[in-house]
């Protein structure tokens, strides 16, 4: 009963987070004031996809629900993005947990789920099982091992999934929720790895960022960052501006969206 009471009440504070997030009055152009509602805010392809910077290991793998960034050097994906509509947390398939290597890389390099075993670390999803279950191959799909971190359990199961329930909460017919998030790997003379028989380096952090009320003409946003150990269960001990995840990992997020409302998105900050 209490770790339910808690569960609630952890939902009930991460929600005002982002209600600390309304836009203030923007000046325009000219001498009149323009409110972000004003704008006609319509549906970008791809925004969700961020930018990332020259020199990291990338290869692009476009899934039936999310994109990844896989980093072939590390072995895990710089970011993974996607959204997370109404439609698509409709219930069809049951979680698989059926982890696969991904089939568009070699097999001889592909990362399988032998690498994981006896390394202390979950095989943690960035794209979460639950936001798959519309569609047999999504499902298929977000088990594939470059969908996937070594994270510490107690993040992986505890303030990490509170989050990825959040999300699914802030959906409904009329909200798209898009989400991006990926490891963080600190400057460190002696990073770790784990692997049987390919290296995959255990990242020192996560990153997520989150965008709901676009498509109202509301947009709210946050940053979040956890480092990979065992954290609080108050989501407010994470929450960031998503300038300050692009400073700590180089990608630039929601480029797509026009400058004037990505530069005040990115630069609003919870007030906790």
């Amino acid at each position: 009963m209490k770790k339910k009471l808690l569960s609630v009440l952890v939902a009930i504070s991460a929600i005002g987070l982002f209600y600390c997030f309304d836009f203030p009055v923007a000046e325009d152009a000219g001498t009149t004031k323009k409110n972000v509602t004003d704008v006609v805010y319509g549906a970008v392809e791809g925004m969700e996809v961020p930018k990332t910077p020259k020199g990291v290991s990338e290869r692009i793998l476009k899934k039936t629900n999310y994109t990844v960034s896989f980093n072939k050097r590390y072995n895990v994906p710089n970011w993974v993005a996607w959204n997370i509509t109404a439609e698509e947390l409709v219930e069809r398939e049951s979680r698989t947990n059926d982890f696969q290597p991904d089939p568009e890389l070699a097999s001889s390099s592909a990362v399988t789920t032998e690498d994981y075993i006896g390394s202390g670390y979950d095989r943690g999803h960035m794209c979460p099982a639950a936001d798959n279950r519309y569609h047999w191959r999504a499902m298929d799909e977000c088990f594939y091992m470059t969908n996937m971190c070594p994270q510490n359990h107690n993040l992986n199961t505890g303030v990490w999934n509170n989050l990825e329930q959040l999300c699914r909460r802030w959906v409904d017919e009329n909200n798209v929720v898009y989400v991006v998030c990926g490891p963080i790997f600190y400057a460190d003379s002696s990073p770790k790895y784990i692997g049987r028989r390919h290296k995959v380096r255990v990242p020192d952090a996560f990153f997520k960022v989150v965008l709901r009320d676009y498509e109202q003409g509301r947009p709210k946003a946050a940053g979040f960052i956890f480092e990979n150990k065992p954290g609080t269960e108050s989501l407010r001990n994470y929450a960031c501006s998503i300038d300050k995840v692009e400073e700590v990992t180089g990608f630039d997020f929601f480029h797509l969206l026009p400058d004037e409302l990505e530069e005040k998105m990115e630069s609003m900050s919870a007030s906790l």
